[in-house]
């Protein structure tokens, strides 16, 4: 099962996103919208909440914790230099940029929406996540190399014979209470610019990291035991919906959110951890989507809300919108104008490149390693 990709931590990342896209369109259909900067529909649909309310606990910790797993994988074959020119190129280009071209677009449609003045200002918007990953991989480098260094010692093998049982995992939950303890959130799932984003951010990606670092005795133990984690998130779920109105309390909602990604991903280290070309293409379009997202979003809501149809259809059609022309600028602008690839985390496209990578996909097509 163990291939020198993971293609399973590929395809969390991609399903990440696209939940990430699906959740901000759900958000427009709330009452509170217009609270938190979004486009608000006179037709609230509160019955999306419930379903949101599941994914909100674990959804934003999950992308943390690959993020740190794809550390480790850049690391193996990087020097400390390396890895800082590489991670600024592909963070913190597109984090200054994206600040600086492209969450003002979004906010221009809020202020023509809502017929307010047109200004411009810098924002991180949805872009924060990009800049605390940037931050923990200055952070967190001489820890990472030191572990690295020391990938035959002890600490290595008693976190491997810790994650080789079922509470070890776990077992990492007790960081994310103390967190909620100490930093005492108004709300767990609050997690873009606050202090209790940044530190839950902190401690998911250094325990992606550690996770991977373990080696394969975590990968067994989540394929072994991944039912009882998603019968231990559905319970605490179910307590959060029944006794606490969706908002329990944060010890409780942090054991909940690594439940759902340790059962998460024991699934996916079953069924998803194999190649294929819908995976290479998705695998590249999912960062330039995700900087992409919000402003798409809010022309389809600033065109669709307005029209008499069902707020059902609404969402379905903002949903689609979202998709098809986030699909549409990626392939046809950002993938394809060179200048603007390193502007959205993609690497400079040259022709010998463009040859290789052509000639590896054929090859890989009639060798069977990547399905059609």
């Amino acid at each position: 099962m163990t291939t020198e990709r993971r293609h399973d931590i590929d395809w969390l990342r991609v399903i990440a996103i696209g939940l990430l896209l699906i959740y901000h369109i759900a958000i427009i259909f709330q009452p509170w919208a217009l609270f938190i900067g979004f486009i608000k529909s006179d037709e609230p649909i509160e019955g999306l909440w419930k379903p949101m309310t599941m994914l909100n606990v674990w959804r934003i910790p999950l992308l943390f914790y690959v993020s740190g797993m794809g550390l480790y994988f850049a690391l193996k074959k990087r020097t400390w230099r390396q890895l800082l020119v590489e991670r600024s190129k592909r963070i913190l280009l597109p984090f200054v940029f994206g600040i600086l071209a492209i969450t003002p677009l979004h906010m221009y449609i809020f202020q023509e929406y809502y017929n307010m003045p047109l200004s411009y200002y810098p924002h991180m918007g949805h872009l924060w996540f990009l800049g605390n990953i940037f931050v923990y991989v200055i952070v967190l480098l001489p820890v990472f190399f030191y572990l690295k260094k020391q990938e035959e010692g002890r600490f290595k093998k008693g976190l491997s014979s810790l994650m080789s049982h079922p509470i070890g995992p776990l077992s990492i939950s007790v960081f994310f209470v103390l967190e909620a303890f100490l930093v005492k959130p108004q709300l767990f799932q609050l997690y873009a610019q606050t202090w209790h984003g940044f530190f839950l951010g902190l401690i998911a990606f250094f325990s992606g990291f550690l996770l991977v670092y373990s080696g394969k005795a975590f990968w067994h133990t989540v394929l072994k035991w991944r039912w009882l984690y998603i019968g231990i998130a559905v319970v605490l779920y179910a307590i959060r919906l029944t006794i606490f109105e969706t908002v329990s309390p944060g010890y409780l909602m942090a054991i909940e959110s690594n439940c759902w990604i340790f059962g998460v991903f024991g699934l996916s280290y079953k069924y998803l951890n194999k190649p294929s070309a819908l995976l290479s293409y998705l695998s590249q379009a999912a960062y330039p989507v995700y900087i992409i997202h919000m402003f798409v979003l809010y022309a389809a809501a600033s065109i669709i809300l307005p029209l008499s149809i069902h707020p059902i259809l609404k969402f379905i059609a903002v949903v689609a919108f979202t998709g098809v022309f986030c699909y549409l600028i990626y392939e046809f602008i950002i993938r394809r104008i060179n200048i603007l690839r390193p502007l959205f985390g993609l690497k400079w496209r040259t022709k010998n490149r463009e040859k290789v990578m052509r000639f590896n996909t054929i090859s890989r097509l009639k060798n069977g390693t990547i399905k059609k």
